[in-house]
């Protein structure tokens, strides 16, 4: 997990950064619920007081923040990349849906926090929107390429992105460390899908 910080010096109890206080809280917070977590749960996670943490973050809100944004970032440069290597609309597709698995299986706690929201709050509500704009993008691109002829075009792109995105999603929820690489499991994902939508 990548997590800017404003100052190169560590503060608080020795052994522990912000990275350190981001990676505990997303455990908290995805086992306990982020309504129901406490910075009292992180503290003890943490082995640490509630103010020694408050050394890294201000509030626990700003740790849903950080969080969010980790995720966020990597699948939105995903599909940025894809858009600018793709040498056609099932091109970008398809390095846009290899691109989302690596994100998913690098950030897969972080990845499985984000789609776990319920939109309680200001922070979730733009998570979830940023989230949806990226499915946006990946329902263009899947229109793109029906009207090229490469994909079927009796289901609708939308419904299209969505049937992807449910198969893609379900990685975080069952992808164990050391059953495949990242590549494997795109390639697996990739053959899988758009064997079955190929016009």
């Amino acid at each position: 997990m990548t997590v800017s910080v404003k100052s190169s010096a560590k503060r608080g109890r020795p052994g522990y950064d912000q990275e350190a206080v981001l990676v505990a809280a997303v455990d908290v917070f995805t086992r306990h619920g982020y309504e129901a977590a406490s910075m009292g749960m992180l503290a003890e996670a943490l082995g640490l007081s509630k103010s020694a943490i408050y050394h890294h973050v201000p509030s626990k809100v700003e740790l849903l923040r950080l969080a969010l944004d980790d995720a966020l970032s990597a699948l939105e440069a995903a599909a940025d990349d894809a858009a600018e290597r793709g040498s056609s609309p099932v091109d970008t597709l398809e390095l846009l849906m290899r691109g989302t698995v690596k994100v998913l299986i690098e950030k897969q706690p972080e990845v499985r926090l984000l789609l776990r929201l319920r939109g309680n709050s200001e922070v979730e509500n733009e998570a979830i929107a940023r989230r949806r704009a990226v499915d946006r993008r990946t329902s263009e691109v899947i229109r793109d390429a029906q009207d090229s002829g490469a994909l079927r075009t009796d289901v609708e792109a939308r419904v299209l992105a969505r049937l992807m995105f449910g198969m893609i999603n379900s990685i975080v929820e069952w992808h164990r460390p050391g059953n495949r690489t990242a590549d494997e499991l795109a390639d697996t994902v990739t053959s899988v899908l758009l064997e079955g939508v190929r016009a």
